[in-house]
């Protein structure tokens, strides 16, 4: 492939080029934020614990009862098995 060849579907017009080329490097900026967002692993851990626990308050906020009562279970399997693990 000859040089020419690999820029026929580029433009020839340097103000083209040049919008061209801005139009490349936002694309890239935007590659690169959504890289950088993605390997941001303590930002995006905090964003799961805050998303998990608005899950937890409206399932609280549509059924109270069925909340406390897997909250009560949950007390209730830990004590569970301190104890038992005291009397071993």
């Amino acid at each position: 492939m000859s040089p020419a060849d690999r820029g026929a579907d580029r433009p020839a017009d340097p103000d083209a080029i040049r919008a061209d080329i801005e139009a490349t490097r936002e694309q890239l900026a935007l590659t690169v934020d959504e890289l950088a967002a993605r390997l941001d692993v303590p930002s995006r851990a905090r964003e799961r614990v805050l998303r998990t626990r608005d899950t937890a308050v409206e399932t609280y906020r549509e059924s109270p009862p069925a909340v406390l009562g897997a909250a009560a279970a949950l007390v209730a399997l830990v004590v569970g098995i301190v104890v038992w693990r005291k009397k071993r």
